[in-house]
């Protein structure tokens, strides 16, 4: 995973986070993406509406880079 400096965040199109608003957990490789998974859920601050859009651009993302994801819904992370 490529670290992002400040600029280089600044930089990135909202779309490339998982929370956009917040410009939370970029998606830009698969090792980021494999980040927002692994600290879903230590995001602070978001409804479980904006949890359901991010978990659906992560799995998006998962997809272009070839990541695998192991379940279907956010609700189920660490309940392994």
């Amino acid at each position: 995973m490529a670290e992002l400096d400040a600029e280089e965040r600044d930089n990135l199109d909202r779309k490339q986070f998982a929370f956009p608003k917040q410009r939370k957990e970029p998606l830009e490789d698969a090792g980021h993406v494999r980040s927002a998974i692994g600290r879903f859920n230590q995001v602070k601050g978001v409804t479980d509406e904006e949890r359901d859009e991010a978990w659906e651009r992560i799995k998006a993302a998962a997809r272009r880079h070839d990541v695998e994801v192991s379940v279907d819904d956010w609700r189920e992370l660490g309940n392994d």
